[in-house]
């Protein structure tokens, strides 16, 4: 979740810049993968980042604890494109894997693509010039959804997004300073890690149980040690994330709704509960709200969908609020 604070400029003026101010700026791009269902998704996420790799840059994958993949990747991506394949070094997890990511990675910034997403054009350069601020540390792109047949299911409400791990209604629409970055596209520079250290292996995806928010509890461990910098969203660039099928379901919406909650509490017993929810609390009492009333309004005109997609921005609601008690409760139980 973000709060905007335009202070970034337009990402357009990212071509206004001369490429020799920011070619210097060596980049590392990490892509970790778990399994081989996505591999069609792996071969085209390495092939968009290679396309924009300077001389000295370098793509690393890393492969999280899975070593029929791990022989695959290393057998179609070894060769002289820049790109390194490594298998998780660390605990099995996303966590882990971008840890191992960073730890092998040489790039003065290190960004990070999804496996089941493609970089857009100018989208590592956009990174690298938005990253030549001074006292910008950390960015991110947009996060657009490629969905199955190429349209939006017309019951899935847009400020819910982030469920399929994509950008959505109600973070800024112009480039801003926000709270945390969406992990699908983001960039860091290297002394954010000598810092603060890598990703919490307490919190996170592993495989593909539904929870998240390692890239939020960074983002928030950056600024509670160094609270002058600053973390950007950039909309202007953009990695395109594709949607399998098995995430349109009602279900799988209200499992990821479930798992945030949880994930969400995690963060806040990490790093306070003022700053692990700064976001949501103007996201809850702004942003969903208009999202019901919008959607009722479509149902009453006809668009039954619509009625779907308020039911479902409440349940959400309901189902990320019931993870985060439960999950707060056990952590307090635990802990007397």
């Amino acid at each position: 979740m973000t709060q905007g604070l335009p202070r970034v400029n337009q990402q357009a003026s990212a071509a206004e810049h001369t490429q020799g101010r920011h070619s210097s700026v060596t980049a590392s791009v990490v892509i970790c993968a778990y399994t081989l269902e996505r591999w069609d998704d792996l071969r085209a996420a390495v092939a968009s980042v290679v396309a924009q790799l300077s001389p000295a840059d370098e793509c690393l994958v890393v492969i999280d604890h899975n070593e029929e993949l791990l022989a695959e990747a290393s057998h179609a991506f070894g060769g002289p494109d820049g790109v390194h394949v490594m298998s998780n070094a660390d605990k099995r997890g996303l966590s882990g894997a971008r840890n191992t990511g960073v730890a092998a990675s040489r790039g003065e910034l290190v960004a990070f693509l999804d496996d089941d997403a493609t970089a857009g054009p100018g989208w590592l350069d956009g990174l690298r010039s938005a990253l030549s601020e001074v006292d910008m540390v950390g960015a991110g792109s947009a996060v657009v959804p490629r969905w199955p047949g190429g349209a939006r299911p017309a019951w899935f409400p847009p400020e819910f997004d982030w469920v399929v791990g994509c950008t959505y209604l109600g973070m800024p629409a112009h480039a801003a300073d926000v709270r945390n970055v969406i992990g699908a596209g983001m960039a860091f520079r290297r002394e954010v890690f000598e810092l603060v250290g890598g990703f919490s292996t307490d919190v996170g995806r592993v495989g593909a149980i539904p929870t998240g928010c390692e890239e939020t509890e960074l983002c928030i461990r950056v600024r509670q040690a160094k609270p002058e910098v600053r973390i950007g969203f950039l909309p202007s660039i953009e990695v395109r994330h594709r949607v399998s099928a098995d995430r349109l379901t009602a279900l799988y919406f209200l499992r990821r709704c479930l798992g945030e909650g949880r994930s969400k509490a995690r963060v806040a017993a990490l790093v306070g509960q003022d700053a692990g929810l700064s976001s949501e609390r103007s996201y809850v009492r702004r942003v969903l709200p208009r999202g019901v009333l919008r959607e009722l309004a479509r149902g009453m005109r006809g668009q039954f969908a619509g009625f779907k997609a308020a039911a479902l921005i409440v349940a959400g609601l309901a189902c990320a609020g019931f993870g985060y008690v439960t999950a707060h409760s056990r952590k307090a139980g635990i802990s007397r």
